[in-house]
């Protein structure tokens, strides 16, 4: 968490740590909107949508790609303004248009497609895994 008081402490981890984790907030991102087409009632359109028009907005390089993918699938509009810490933070929603209340079902919809995200990555690691052995 950013704040004036510790801007300079920690700013070579910071960076150091949205450099590494740019592949995998990418990767994650393309797996909900793939896990949305196996999802009924997900919208694997709008996440990618909402991906492509929203991720580089938020104020992280790396946490607006998935919120932006889950936004975009349940149809909801994620981030935003809020209070966080007692403080007001003016950011961007993600899946902008979308619900702005969600709902229980909305949670489960959104364990489905991490579920499903995670088969997916599952599926992907094991067929790297076959390449390497063929190869090899």
């Amino acid at each position: 968490h950013r704040t004036p008081r510790h801007e300079a402490f920690g700013w070579a981890a910071a960076r150091f740590d949205d450099w590494i984790n740019l592949p995998a907030s990418r990767l994650t991102a393309l797996l909900i909107v793939l896990a949305a087409f196996f999802v009924k009632g997900a919208d694997a359109k709008k996440a990618w949508h909402a991906v492509r028009r929203d991720a580089k907005k938020h104020r992280s390089p790396n946490a607006g790609w998935p919120e932006a993918a889950m936004a975009g699938a349940l149809g909801l509009a994620l981030a935003g303004p809020r209070f966080y810490g007692g403080v007001l933070v003016d950011d961007v929603f993600m899946g902008e248009g979308g619900r702005r209340e969600a709902d229980s079902l909305d949670i489960r919809q959104a364990l489905k497609l991490y579920r499903v995200a995670d088969y997916l990555l599952i599926a992907l690691f094991g067929l790297v895994s076959v390449v390497v052995i063929v190869v090899t």
